[in-house]
């Protein structure tokens, strides 16, 4: 793993950097640039449709505030604390939970968590093309996918530096529109009686907005330091995290917030149809221009997706047969992904929301406790030092498969089967609860546990020779947590 890079690739608009370890020469960036990222990431349609899954299972509007106020503080710590990472080991998410899983061990997460992401990138596909549709009055979705799919593609394929400027720009777009719009829409759309009282709450309800609004800000902790690896190591990782989580929290409660209030004053409204009549009934056609303005936010999300992707399904081909991550390679797995998402756009049927929340609640479960393997390794196992360069190797001191990792986040799994509520199963703890979920807390909590007792029999200071060792053969440095 060399830390030179080729004149060429610093040169090129494409970016070269997929798996490697980026080279402390080509760090640079500010950890401010992570709050507009992340705000827009989060400031779109598809998290607007979010906030209207506790109005269409029942629950009011105070109900639905409440959890998902909850629901994104929650969610969002753990993806913070995982944007800290980036900077301090200049590798994407993936690559360093090598160290918990091992180098083959990862390819189990890394499937998880690239089906995640073509599974919101279906349901923004989708929801882009409403908005052309709706806005337009052209009702070709398959060309709109095609469409969004190579702009959004486009900008993947070319690269982190201009993702973050893009994000920045479209920011200030954002807000001269949805401001707005939000502002008069809670100054002039008095809500329906009823959906400010939270003398008899619906409690499953809450629970599933809760769940869902959590799993939308955790869905991120996979690749978010995918997004800071850039950043020099001597950057704050309390800025890193302050940047990554306000940036989410606050897109993330704005819209899904924004998403409860047209719900509930239009129950029963699908997600489009719904923002454009509260903003024809504050300005008369606004609707149409309201939703134009809200398409760039769904196609960069969809960029953001699709990059973070294509890391991953390298990871995986190189977890069984090593490569060498080249700018073809990586523009290659950004195609793929593009492609498999365009597919299931097209393919896909029924209700939005229904699916939807499925979808996140699903997503909860599997990602929890790969989080909680992952922060408390990095936090409070190895306090963030790790030899870099052994984490390329298959034979390294990380070995192919990470037994104490695995085993960790499979007893997570099974920790919270008694506690899930899905459209199919629910466990026989929630059934005794009436339905509530607490999944996630016991995942967390066993994970974590699990990880941390068997933790004690690692044999940190081979691990920490090595780093020594690899720092005198091929230039490395050996990368660890500062406060």
């Amino acid at each position: 793993m060399s830390s030179e890079t080729p004149p060429s690739a610093s040169r090129s608009v494409i970016e070269a950097k997929s798996i490697d370890w980026v080279p402390l020469d080509e760090r640079r960036g500010r950890p401010t640039s992570l709050f507009p990222l992340w705000f827009m990431s989060n400031a779109n349609l598809t998290t607007l449709a979010t906030g209207m899954v506790g109005i269409a299972l029942g629950a009011n509007f105070a109900a639905s505030a409440l959890a998902i106020l909850a629901g994104v503080a929650v969610g969002t710590v753990f993806t913070a604390f995982h944007s800290a990472q980036g900077p301090q080991l200049g590798l994407p998410q993936m690559i360093q939970s090598r160290a918990q899983f091992g180098y083959r061990g990862v390819v189990v997460i890394c499937l998880v968590v690239v089906a995640s992401i073509v599974g919101f990138n279906i349901f923004n596909q989708m929801l882009a093309a409403d908005v052309v549709s709706v806005a337009t009055g052209v009702d070709l979705p398959k060309v709109w996918y095609l469409v969004i799919t190579g702009l959004a593609l486009t900008l993947a394929v070319i690269g982190y530096h201009w993702i973050h400027r893009v994000q920045k720009w479209l920011t200030w777009v954002f807000l001269a529109t949805f401001g707005v719009f939000t502002v008069a829409a809670i100054v002039f759309l008095p809500l329906p009686s009823g959906e400010l009282d939270l003398s008899t709450p619906n409690w499953p309800a809450f629970l599933v907005q809760f769940g869902a609004s959590a799993a939308y800000a955790l869905g991120w902790a996979p690749y978010v330091s995918d997004y800071s690896r850039y950043l020099p190591p001597q950057t704050s990782p309390r800025k890193a995290t302050f940047y990554t989580y306000t940036g989410v929290v606050v897109g993330a409660a704005w819209l899904m917030l924004l998403g409860a209030l047209v719900a509930a004053l239009f129950h029963g409204v699908a997600p489009i149809e719904a923002v454009r009549s509260a903003a024809d009934e504050l300005w008369s056609g606004s609707g149409t221009v309201l939703l134009l303005a809200a398409l760039p936010a769904l196609i960069t999300v969809v960029t953001v997706n699709i990059y973070a992707a294509a890391i991953e399904i390298i990871t995986v081909v190189d977890s069984f047969r090593p490569l060498t991550p080249t700018r073809r390679v990586r523009v290659q797995a950004c195609v793929g992904v593009g492609i498999a998402g365009l597919l299931g756009a097209e393919l896909s049927t029924g209700a939005f929301l229904d699916a939807f929340g499925s979808f996140l609640v699903v997503l909860l479960y599997v990602l929890v406790p790969w989080t909680s393997v992952n922060l408390v390794d990095y936090y409070f196992v190895r306090r963030g030092h790790y030899a870099v360069a052994e984490i390329f190797r298959p034979d390294g001191v990380y070995g192919r498969w990470g037994w104490r990792g695995l085993l960790a986040y499979a007893i997570g799994i099974v920790a919270m089967v008694p506690f899930v509520v899905t459209g199919w199963y629910v466990g026989p703890i929630a059934q005794l609860m009436g339905g509530a979920d607490v999944a996630l807390f016991a995942g967390l909590s066993a994970s974590a546990i699990a990880y941390l007792l068997l933790a004690r029999t690692l044999d940190l200071s081979e691990e920490r020779a090595q780093a020594a060792l690899d720092r005198a053969t091929t230039g490395v440095e050996a990368v660890s947590f500062t406060a």
